[in-house]
């Protein structure tokens, strides 16, 4: 065969390899996970229910914009372009991340509530519209800011993400809600000594500042702090009150999901945004396995599980386009669960992430015959989580402490929000 023979497979093979690239990612285009499953969705609650009337309000986190002034400009100056009267406006605070000025907010008859900030501050605001006839808008500045991305909001124009909460559609979402039990003695003594065990330096990186606070690794510890059996409990126990559920809009999970966002640093969200999320998780790619038990809905059956991260999932996308859920959808009355697991280092991740392109490109049967990453999918209500070792547990970024035991489950259409 002559050279130039081989030049022109090697041309032609290149051709086709672009052919297939391309067919690859119109069809991922062309198939992309919806963001709804329905077209056009009814007012919240009561299809014939009426729409707030009164004037718009914004619930602002100062932490997250570097002049608050000038964005508060923006949103009066567009207000009035649109016809609307002078917005409230609510700061939050370490102590109150969004809930209570939400609450603030509709006692003073707003029509429309504007989360300012990152997904903690959405998560707060969400909480308190939970169940009402008031929808939210967002005005996305964190680092993550899932859920915009997810409504496909136009993030690229600040103007145009306040006019879209000011004048457009209203869209029934789902929500998620965790509840965890607290640890017991045994469990906390367990916790105590670990690595991962401190987490001051992440709860106070979360967006809502909700995040338990614990010292449990950190020094001079004040030998006054709260004992149970005597065994330092502060920081280890996920709720002080067992009836607490946390809501999330994007993903909640437990293991390696929650390590990541543990191990985010803040310079490098303020450098690197969203990446600096994966930055963390490099860290913890060795980590330890999820040995669980997971029971779904009412059947009482237990299914074992060893993974490396357990997620809930209300949307499917995840920053940078990648699909991780491709069924996921805002309004389907579902919460998707995942339980993702690797062997063999870093082979087994380059073999998960190999899985997730795939996705995304809408090709959801794997033709390996052997495989070192698997990502196994289900999809329930409500499902109940009990691991073997106390885990790191995470609601859309914010930390909520260690558990052996999460509840999670789906509100169908708890939520109106504006969407384009």
């Amino acid at each position: 065969m002559t050279w130039e023979a081989w030049v022109a497979l090697a041309a032609l093979v290149l051709a086709l390899v672009a052919v297939g690239i391309g067919l690859m990612t119109w069809n991922a285009v062309r198939n992309r996970t919806p963001t709804f499953s329905l077209e056009e969705h009814a007012t919240p609650g009561n299809g014939d229910a009426k729409h707030p009337v009164g004037p718009p309000a914004v619930v602002f986190n100062p932490s997250k914009s570097a002049d608050g002034e000038a964005l508060r400009q923006l949103v009066s100056q567009t207000a009035a372009d649109v016809g609307l009267d002078e917005p409230l406006w609510f700061e939050t605070t370490v102590d109150d991340p969004g809930l209570g000025q939400t609450r603030a907010a509709l006692e003073q008859g707003a029509s429309v509530v504007i989360a300012a900030g990152g997904d903690g501050t959405v998560r707060a605001v969400a909480e308190g519209l939970a169940g009402t006839a008031v929808p939210m808008g967002l005005l996305p500045l964190g680092t993550g800011n899932l859920l915009a991305r997810n409504l496909d909001l136009p993030m690229a124009d600040q103007r145009e993400m306040v006019a879209t909460a000011f004048t457009g559609r209203n869209r029934t979402m789902d929500l998620g809600w965790l509840r965890t039990e607290p640890l017991s003695a045994a469990e906390a003594e367990k916790v105590r000594g670990r690595e991962d065990a401190s987490t001051a330096r992440s709860s106070e990186r979360t967006d809502s500042g909700e995040a338990a606070e614990g010292r449990f690794n950190d020094p001079a510890v004040p030998a006054d702090d709260e004992r149970r059996g005597g065994v330092l409990t502060e920081g280890l126990l996920a709720d002080e009150d067992p009836d607490k559920e946390h809501v999330f809009l994007v993903i909640a999970g437990l293991g390696f999901d929650a390590a990541m966002v543990a191990g985010a640093d803040d310079e490098l969200k303020a450098k690197l945004g969203w990446m600096a999320y994966f930055v963390a998780g490099v860290q913890h790619l060795a980590g330890r396995k999820i040995h669980a038990t997971v029971e779904m809905g009412i059947s009482g059956r237990s299914e074992p599980i060893t993974a490396r991260t357990i997620l809930f999932a209300n949307v499917g996308r995840l920053p940078g386009g990648v699909v991780l859920f491709p069924d996921a959808q805002l309004d389907d009355g579902w919460l998707d669960i995942a339980a993702i697991d690797t062997r063999g280092g870093l082979i087994g991740w380059a073999d998960l992430l190999r899985k997730v392109t795939m996705q995304g490109f809408g090709i959801r049967k794997d033709l390996m015959p052997y495989s070192t990453g698997s990502i196994e999918f289900r999809r329930s209500h409500d499902v109940t989580v009990r691991t073997e070792e106390p885990e790191r547990v995470q609601v859309d970024g914010d930390l909520v402490g260690f558990a052996t035991t999460i509840y999670a489950r789906v509100e169908k259409g708890g939520l109106i929000v504006r969407t384009v």
